[in-house]
């Protein structure tokens, strides 16, 4: 919930750029608790026992900090508090929350991507080990950050951070009163749990039971926040599975429609050709020659 004398931040993303970065160094914390529209990765360096506010949390930080915020009412900032004078180092980097697009989010390669930008929305602090990891390379894009390949490397940099199994979320969900966030989350339980289980055989009502509504809502739910039914999204991740084994493993065709949920052959075959506009076993062999071309 925004209260109505929070300092409304106007930041100097503009729209042709995909992010920017302020690196400066300080002596104390002066800009004022606030809210902003686009996501903020914020670093900070010697700056032990000032204080941090994200919505309701308010922590003491330690001399490496490294927090996500996501959320356009959420207020967040820093605050001296017990700060013992020092150069204080900070990096903030901004970007749109249109720079993963929501077909890319939906993707198997950014699904941690995916949740990370939505707990996000409840701020999010990364833990020491994930910040030593990141911290020089952030250091290096803020030296060069008008590229191309700049891009790249926030996109890198914000993969390994959605890895790190140690990060907290700040906020909590009552105080952000965020019902698109809650969505967000069930949505991704959902995706998780077809991950787990796609060898296996799945109905709707298994998944929709597995995130508490029933099957009527949660069909709507799914096509509302992917763009496909539950038998479209459930197809796709199982064919995206078994192209990964007829390129990189020797299982027969027949062992890998098994092994990816499908108990019929020939209609493992007919989805794949629907879907790749090639056989499993021209898939094989048209990659096959690629690689020896290569």
């Amino acid at each position: 919930m925004e209260s109505s004398n929070i300092f409304r931040e106007i930041t100097p993303l503009s729209n042709e750029d995909c992010f920017v970065i302020i690196d400066r160094t300080k002596t104390s914390f002066t800009y004022p608790i606030h809210v902003h529209p686009d996501y903020e990765l914020n670093f900070v360096e010697n700056a032990k026992g000032s204080k941090r506010i994200v919505g309701d949390s308010s922590e003491e930080i330690e001399d490496l900090e490294l927090c996500l915020i996501g959320n356009e009412k959420l207020e967040h900032g820093w605050i001296d508090n017990k700060l013992n004078g020092g150069l204080i180092h900070e990096i903030t980097i901004q970007f749109h929350p249109d720079l993963f697009f929501e077909g890319l989010l939906n993707k198997r390669q950014f699904y941690s991507i995916s949740v990370m930008l939505d707990n996000a929305k409840r701020g999010i602090v990364f833990s020491r080990q994930a910040i030593e990891k990141v911290k020089e390379r952030l250091k290096s894009l803020s030296d060069n950050n008008s590229g191309f390949y700049s891009v790249i490397e926030l996109i890198c940099i914000l993969h390994d951070l959605s890895i790190d199994e140690n990060y907290r979320i700040l906020c909590n969900s009552t105080f952000t009163d965020d019902e698109e966030s809650s969505e967000s989350r069930r949505v991704q339980k959902a995706i998780s749990y077809l991950h787990s289980n796609y060898q296996n055989e799945i109905h709707l009502k298994d998944v929709a039971d597995n995130v508490g509504m029933s099957v009527a809502s949660f069909s709507r739910f799914m096509k509302k926040r992917t763009g496909k039914n539950f038998v479209e999204y459930l197809n796709d991740l199982r064919i995206g599975f078994a192209s990964r084994y007829l390129v990189n493993s020797t299982q027969t065709i027949s062992e890998i429609s098994y092994a990816c949920g499908y108990n019929n052959l020939s209609n493992f075959n007919r989805i794949f050709k629907q879907r790749k506009g090639t056989t499993p076993k021209e898939f094989r062999e048209n990659y096959s020659k690629m690689r020896k071309l290569v």
